[in-house]
């Protein structure tokens, strides 16, 4: 048995290789984002189903690929489309693949997104259109456009004042547990600072700590986990409330963004579950928040022209 089976979609990590060698009598697949969406991912599960299709043939069956300029001289493959779908999904079930909403299985309370908006600010603005700034003791040199994603992200996260204060705001509107996602440790930094003299105790799920006592203990704890430590996985159902400080980003991101709502909304969660986008407008966190719910991944192409 295979839980969270999404997790071998990439079949060349070390974790998917070993599994794939594996010959099994029987198997069980189980996982609430298959594909997030994206029919390609499928194709290293349905190995271990038994259908020893080869990854050209899937491809060339299932698949619509175009090949584009990169704007440097060169041209690479691209995912725009799916075909034979209906066909796919006969195949897939006679292979022992059932597709259900968590609805048809579940009798779980209901979900209410809302997104917060808080303006952009003159420093993301003047980076965005010079690639630099000075502020605060602070350089930021966006010399690529890997490290301007990534500078564009923390003005809109550590570095957004606004933003900080109305996650105080939320938090005091509130005694209820509440979960807190972030990606950087510089963002937990900053929000256990701004939110410190509330007096509220806190746990941590992150690369280098898993603390839950106060998760587990106190009604009113918050509990700050980063997205590669605990969006995949963890029950915190004795919470309904979420707070998006930041979203991800990055290879796997619809996955993990998916996953996290799950980390209330199962078994056990008896109260309606209610998820906080804190959203900077009108910059790369407003376009993120629409490919994910797309079910897709922010691109270097999408990110030229925020």
């Amino acid at each position: 048995m295979l839980d969270e089976s999404s997790l071998i979609t990439n079949e060349t990590a070390k974790r998917s290789k070993f599994i794939l060698k594996m010959k099994p009598e029987s198997v069980i697949l189980l996982s609430g984002t298959p594909t997030a969406g994206k029919y390609e991912r499928l194709w290293s599960q349905v190995q271990l189903l038994g259908w020893n299709i080869t990854k050209k043939a899937f491809y060339n069956s299932y698949v619509v690929t175009e090949w584009v300029e990169n704007g440097d001289g060169f041209k690479r493959e691209v995912i725009t489309g799916y075909k034979h779908t209906e066909h796919l999904k006969k195949k897939l079930a006679s292979y022992g693949c059932i597709f259900m909403k968590t609805s048809e299985v579940l009798e779980l309370p209901e979900q209410t997104e809302q997104k917060i908006f808080f303006k952009s600010t003159k420093e993301y603005r003047y980076f965005i259109k010079n690639s630099y700034l000075m502020f605060d003791d602070v350089e930021l040199v966006g010399d690529n456009s890997l490290t301007k994603m990534l500078y564009a992200r923390q003005l809109c996260g550590q570095y957004h004042k606004e933003k900080l204060q109305g996650l105080r705001d939320l938090v005091e509107s509130t005694q209820d547990r509440l979960i807190v996602f972030y990606n950087f440790t510089a963002e937990l930094d900053v929000m256990q600072r701004v939110l410190n003299d509330l007096n509220r105790p806190y746990s941590v799920v992150n690369g280098q700590k898993k603390d839950l006592t106060a998760y587990e203990n106190a009604n009113d704890s918050i509990t700050f986990i980063q997205y590669q430590a605990g969006a995949m996985g963890g029950n915190y159902q004795k919470a309904n409330k979420i707070i998006y400080y930041t979203l991800p980003l990055g290879k796997g991101s619809c996955d993990m963004w998916e996953q996290s709502k799950k980390r209330i909304h199962r078994i056990g969660q008896a109260k309606p579950c209610f998820y906080y986008n804190l959203i900077v407008k009108g910059t790369v966190e407003e376009r993120n928040l629409a490919a994910l719910k797309e079910g897709k991944e922010l691109t270097d192409e999408l990110f030229k022209n925020t």
